[in-house]
């Protein structure tokens, strides 16, 4: 289970074989890494499932490989929500196309791949990626994020990571030179970048950090770390293409892969207000809404993150949140409301059907900046 999806195994996956399975998506969120958060917010998981079979089944008529099968109809789906998560009842639930879910499903169904543990052996070994790779041998959940950047919005990390000039960003020779972007500061305003840019972020240890192309390499085993580069401007386009259809802006956003057979495939969930950053109408919507709340409303907890992430160091522990001295505030209901109605109008609209019942995308949009 992960801290906003729950997970079924139809059939287990093999070092030579792909299993089945299935993503329950729950109305958890997580934020900063913390894991669950202390409120769920109605409506998501359904808006996310919906919004992610959507941009799986675009990926599959572009010829994109990926690990999808299809969503359950929530009218199918029956008892199965009571099971506990990673457990089968044995009677795995048929597979539709999204067009045939007679409401917002909250199953996905996908081919599972082996995730074999990453041993962690301390502050001078760090982890251990070639026992990882031992175990999963030529089937596995690669341990990498691909992150894809068209916009470096307010609160990208990528402004504190490198400078305007690193992306040909300079008010006096840039692309950008009239928009008083500077060499090394950025604005306060997004800014578009000149062509994607595609980074490496490790998946399974416990800080995300960014890699080297060198460093990513390794960690990929098998797989090829250009091919996962390529994978991922595939998907990026294609989101982008979709976004823009939709009115949308796409700004970021990532993927994650498994390798079988010598084959990459997108794995996870593609292009989600939890993957990846959107706008409409200059206005963002993403889980970055409720990043931004806590850091203006409860910025005792945010520094407190900040400072464990930064204590473990050296540790022989490489769980932070057992430094971490605070625990995050809830949500006020008004915000939760707000968010709730963002994610379902949202997807309403990027999708092109009504599947809840709630303001159009502009109103929702209103409600949020009156937060």
């Amino acid at each position: 289970m992960t801290s906003v999806k729950e997970f079924r195994v139809d059939e287990p996956a093999t070092a030579d074989a792909l299993g089945r399975g299935r993503f329950i998506f729950t109305d958890a969120y997580s934020v900063f890494d913390w894991g669950q958060m202390p409120d769920a917010i109605p409506r998501k998981g359904a808006s996310l499932c919906a919004m992610g079979a959507f941009n799986f089944e675009l990926l599959e008529d572009e010829g994109v490989p990926t690990h999808y099968r299809g969503v359950v109809d929530p009218g199918e789906a029956g008892a199965e929500a009571g099971s506990e998560p990673g457990a089968s009842d044995g009677n795995e639930p048929e597979a539709v196309p999204l067009a045939d879910a007679t409401a917002p499903p909250t199953e996905m169904a996908i081919d599972l791949t082996q995730v074999p543990d990453l041993p962690y052996e301390g502050p001078e070994a760090g982890y251990d990626y070639d026992a990882f790779h031992a175990a999963g041998r030529d089937n596995y959940l690669v341990p990498l994020e691909v992150v894809f950047r068209n916009r470096v919005p307010v609160g990208s990390s990528l402004r504190r990571r490198a400078d305007p000039a690193d992306f040909g960003l300079d008010a006096d020779s840039g692309p950008k030179a009239d928009s008083g972007v500077t060499a090394d500061e950025w604005p306060d305003e997004p800014v578009d970048l000149p062509e994607p840019i595609v980074e490496f972020s490790t998946k399974y240890e416990e800080q995300d950090r960014y890699l080297t192309r060198e460093e990513a390499d390794r960690i990929a085993g098998a797989a090829d770390v250009d091919a996962l580069e390529s994978l991922a401007r595939e998907v990026n386009r294609v989101v982008t293409e979709r976004a823009e259809a939709a009115g949308f802006a796409h700004e970021d956003g990532k993927i994650e892969c498994l390798y079988a057979d010598g084959e990459l495939r997108v794995a996870d969930v593609v292009g989600t207000f939890d993957e990846n950053r959107f706008s409409y109408g200059g206005r963002g919507i993403s889980k970055e809404v409720v990043r931004q709340w806590y850091r203006a409303n409860d910025p005792e907890w945010v520094e407190a993150v900040k400072e464990a992430k930064a204590a473990v160091a050296g540790r022989d522990i490489d769980d932070w949140r057992e430094l971490c001295e605070r625990d995050p505030d809830p949500l006020p209901a008004a915000v939760v409301e707000a968010v709730s109605e963002m994610y379902a109008a949202g997807t309403n609209a990027y999708t092109g059907r009504q599947w809840f019942d709630v303001p159009d995308i502009e109103a929702a949009l209103d409600a949020v900046d009156d937060l």
